[in-house]
């Protein structure tokens, strides 16, 4: 709720997700009409590398950022450099969060679908 309220704040029109499965279902039913998925890695029923690989197939112009408190869960996403645009370690101020979506927000994808 900390990051769903500050990119609120900042402008940005928000959906919040339960866990990995919902945010799936959620970016499956838009059909590619969101400009950035924003996820936690460590996440109920489905994780967030799980979900972002899945909806990078579903959906390859999408934007997708991770979020981890975990080392073991940061070396997780290292290989998914075709997928994610980055992972943000936890903690981090609102600056930092605002400041690396507004980033991501910008960067070209070159995926192949």
């Amino acid at each position: 709720m900390f990051v769903s309220r500050a990119l609120e704040r900042a402008g940005h029109q928000i959906h919040v997700a339960a866990d990995g499965a919902q945010g799936l279902d959620m970016i499956c039913a838009a059909d590619s009409d969101y400009d950035l998925v924003v996820s936690d890695i460590r996440m109920p029923e489905m994780d967030g590398i799980e979900m972002a690989m899945c909806a990078a197939r579903a959906c390859p112009s999408l934007r997708i950022l991770l979020m981890t408190g975990y080392a073991d869960q940061r070396e997780r996403a290292d290989d998914l450099s075709s997928v994610i645009i980055d992972v943000v370690n936890k903690p981090f101020s609102l600056a930092e969060i605002r400041s690396r979506v507004e980033a991501a927000l910008c960067v070209e994808l070159t995926r192949a679908a």
